[in-house]
């Protein structure tokens, strides 16, 4: 037999054929026999696809791997399709017809998948063989001609003509073989008695019966038959029927009756006792999963039935009885397995593409799902769905695989990675459901420019920086990966003030810090502006633009200059004082100029050394020098006064200028002159003019009213009585130091209510001072006048800082006081007249 084998292999190898039936919708099918070598030639696969060999690696050409054993490969370098593992067509089909293997082959960029099936031709490499190389009969010698005795079937698993064809039995005078149908593939040889046998004739027969089939080149099996013949026991048991079909469902129980056998015998006693026994053709399966009971006939469950494993069994059963010479009777249960929905759907993943560029076109192909049941009917229709609202879907449709495909544009940076979910649900009742998770990888792309985290960035820097420090650090964001956000600074070409940008800032490419190229001058350049463009690393790359303005702080790096008085000769400024001056008597004026800003250049004035230190003072805010008291006859001629300017920076800086003051005895006009004053303040406009020209006359006119009022009162005083009688409709006018000299003989003015007290320029308080008082506590307040009405119960002045130095002239004056008293009416009548004219000159002065 081995030798026959090799016979058939070598001369397969060297002359098969290969069938190629069609290429019908990407379907390609071959036919080689069974048992070739490995590596043997199937087919060139390439040239029925109609393909480029340079195609084949660069689409990644190759099968589709699958659960099943793969017996095939593809030679990429010429196309051909070949023998990986040893193929057997009985184990791998069985006694089925036809035997095919399907696989499939797919193919990238784009994607393309193609069937191909393999038909596995059945080569005569099996012969048929019996159950037992002996069987042993014993026939009464009472059997009748015709006697009929079935025997035990040969096997062969080949199909076709190479399977069992036929029976023969060597010639003997005394039987004859028939053969009987059991079912459509399958023949029963029947030993039948010709003539009676004679026991004491011939005890022994032996047969010879040989199994055949149609193969080339023809294959045979023998058995040999041994008779015994007995005594007779002339009834044998008889089924009711043959054949037996019996229905189970697959997840039925340990121990559920399959059928009970009932085979009658028409003897008595002990040759009518029926046992139930299988027979010697049964297979090992069929007594593992059932058993049968020999003397009640009931065949039950001893194991698990499973209908994906086999959904039909075939139970073999003789009875006999109990007498000598037993003839045994055959019957055959067919136990048909029914299908439940005990099965899962099985999803796996055949090809996946992952990751997937996030700028794919819809429809993209992501993987290839295989879903299948071993269940059959409604219960093993697979229906399957992406189970969450994600941007793919399921394209079924291929025979054999789900698509899995983009169903829109995809964008890594919201969603870098995806986890599908795919659920497979049977149609049973109940349905039974598998999940699949998919991880799918999005690839990035230079899909997004940098972007900076403000639309304008404003730096600060310190004038005199060190060349080289950072003076600012900025940060762009690009949300692709890798190479496409690696991102690179750089500063536009642009001028300042005549330079390149270049020569006052650099940046950082990488981190985005801007250095300084030079120390930077407060007073030569406050701001400047420039332009960062940050750019990734992808192709094409991408960039934004942002401008920074760069403020320059100021420091406190210049002392003040003292501009005026300018000295005549050295660092002293020399200046003539009346010792008529009066207290509050304009000295002189010191101005001074910084080069720095803000509190930088916030100037004070301070007197730091002075020969007489309560004789003058200064504004510290205007620089005016100013006289505290009256000078004295023992004031030195010669009053040095060191002034120093100061500037409010940290830390602060000053200037110091020396100015002698001379004292005088004449009226000469000083620095304090209107005329001096007047050209640190810029001259008058018309308007000024002629307000101050008005403001003097209206002045003039009212001393002399004031005069005249006063006289009247004075002689109307003996008249009236006492000025006691006045309290009640008067208010007392306390004296007001004034520095004009004019009303020096009347120091203190008592005015009834609702009168006013004007006094002349003092130049300490540079305003008019008004007070009205009441004896009687009560005060009338002239709506006309809310600005120069003071309401106080007989209130006097309070002095001022500013008024301390007057102190010894109050005394002096008080001494030659005396009280004026004027009426209500000619006061309120004066100040009616003049007001009006003044308030225009005013509007007109824009003052």
């Amino acid at each position: 037999m081995r030798e026959n084998k090799r016979f058939w292999l070598l001369r397969w190898s060297l002359l098969y054929c290969v069938y190629v039936f069609g290429q019908i919708s990407g379907e390609i099918r071959y036919s080689i026999p069974e048992e070739l070598q490995l590596g043997a030639f199937v087919g060139n696969i390439a040239d029925d696809l109609g393909l480029d060999l340079q195609e084949l690696k660069a689409r990644s050409f190759r099968i589709v791997p699958g659960h099943k054993k793969q017996y095939f490969d593809i030679n990429l370098n010429n196309g051909n399709l070949f023998v990986k593992e040893n193929i057997d067509r009985e184990n791998l089909c069985g006694p089925s017809a036809t035997c095919l293997l399907s696989l499939e082959t797919v193919m990238e960029n784009p994607f393309r998948l193609h069937d191909v099936e393999v038909e596995i031709l059945d080569v005569n490499d099996n012969a048929p063989t019996f159950p037992k190389n002996q069987f042993r009969l014993e026939i009464s010698e009472a059997a009748a001609p015709g006697t009929r005795y079935p025997l035990e079937s040969a096997h062969d698993p080949d199909v076709g003509s190479n399977s069992l064809q036929s029976y023969q039995l060597l010639t003997d005078e005394n039987f004859v073989l028939n053969v009987e149908s059991r079912n459509a593939n399958e023949n029963m040889p029947v030993l039948v008695l010709k003539r009676s046998l004679d026991r004491e004739a011939v005890s022994h027969h032996r047969l010879v019966l040989i199994a055949k089939d149609a193969g080339v080149p023809e294959r045979s099996g023998t058995a040999q038959i041994t008779i015994s013949v007995q005594d007779a026991n002339d009834n044998t048991p008889v089924f009711a029927k043959p054949v037996y079909n019996v229905s189970l469902l697959e997840n039925v129980s340990k121990g559920t009756l399959v059928y009970k056998l009932n085979a009658t015998d028409l003897d008595d006693g002990s040759n009518g006792e029926i046992l139930y026994s299988f027979t010697s053709h049964t297979s090992v399966r069929v007594r593992e999963l059932f058993s049968l009971d020999s003397k009640t006939g009931e065949i039950r469950i001893r194991g698990n039935l499973n209908y994906e494993e086999n959904n039909l069994f075939e139970i073999n059963v003789q009875a006999m009885d109990n007498g000598p010479y037993a003839v045994p009777a055959y019957c055959h249960v067919l136990v048909h397995v029914l299908d439940i929905n005990d099965n899962a759907p099985e999803v796996t993943v055949a090809t996946l593409f992952s990751p997937v560029p996030e700028d794919s076109v819809p429809g993209t192909v992501v993987a290839l799902i295989s879903a299948t049941d071993k269940d059959s009917g409604e219960n093993g229709r697979v229906e399957c769905q992406v189970t969450e609202n994600l941007p793919f879907e399921l394209d079924s449709s291929s025979k054999k695989y789900l698509t899995l495909r983009t169903k829109q544009i995809l964008d890594r940076e919201n969603v870098s990675r995806y986890e599908v979910a795919v659920l497979c649900s049977d149609s049973g009742s109940p349905p039974l459901t598998s999940k699949k998770a998919i991880l799918v990888e999005v690839a990035d792309i230079n899909d997004n420019a940098p972007r900076f985290s403000q639309p304008l960035y404003t730096a600060y820097v310190t004038e005199n920086n060190v060349i080289g420090s950072s003076i600012f650090s900025m940060t762009a964001f690009d949300p692709d990966l890798n190479q496409n956000s690696r991102l690179n600074y750089s500063i536009q070409r642009t001028q300042v003030q005549g330079e390149s940008i270049f020569s006052y800032v650099q940046i950082n490419s990488e981190k985005g810090t801007i250095i300084s190229q030079k120390s930077f001058d407060y007073e030569r350049l406050k701001n400047f502006q420039i332009q960062v463009q940050v750019r990734d690393s992808g192709v094409p790359s991408l960039s934004s633009t942002v401008s920074v303005e760069v403020v320059i702080l100021d420091q406190n790096d210049n002392a003040p200059v003292i501009v005026h008085p300018l000295p005549d000769y050295g660092s002293v400024v020399t200046e003539t004082v009346s010792r008529f001056a009066e207290p509050g008597y304009l000295v002189a004026k010191v101005s001074a100029t910084d080069a720095d800003s803000g509190q930088n250049a916030r100037l004070s004035y301070q007197v730091l050394q002075s020969t007489d230190p309560g004789l003058f003072t200064i504004s510290p805010d205007t620089g005016e020098i100013w006289t505290i008291r009256g000078i004295r006859g023992t004031d030195a001629t010669k009053q040095r006064l060191v002034i120093g300017a100061k500037d409010n920076g940290s830390p602060p800086l000053s200037a110091t200028m020396t100015i002698i003051l001379s004292l005088t005895d004449g009226d000469t006009e000083m620095l304090s002159d209107v005329s001096s004053l007047s050209e640190d303040r810029g001259s008058f406009n018309d308007a000024s003019l002629y307000l101050v020209i008005s403001l003097g006359m209206v002045s003039s006119l009212f001393l002399v009213v004031l005069i005249v009022l006063a006289i009247k009162v004075h002689k109307n005083r003996n008249r009236f009585g006492a000025h006691v009688g006045y309290l009640d409709t008067c208010c007392c006018f306390e004296d007001r130091y004034s520095l004009n000299g004019i009303q020096k003989a009347s120091r203190n003015l008592e005015l009834g209510p609702n009168y006013v007290e004007v006094f002349g320029g003092d130049p300490l308080s540079q305003s008019f001072r008004y007070d009205t008082c009441s004896a009687s506590s009560t005060v009338k307040r002239d709506t006309k006048f809310p600005d120069i009405y003071r309401s106080s119960a007989c209130k006097k002045h309070v002095p001022t800082g500013n008024d301390e130095f007057l102190h010894n002239s109050r005394i002096r004056s008080s001494e030659n006081s005396e009280v004026t008293y004027i009426c209500e009416e000619n006061i309120l009548s004066f100040f009616l007249v003049f007001q009006a004219p003044v308030e225009s000159l005013q509007r007109n002065a824009g003052l």
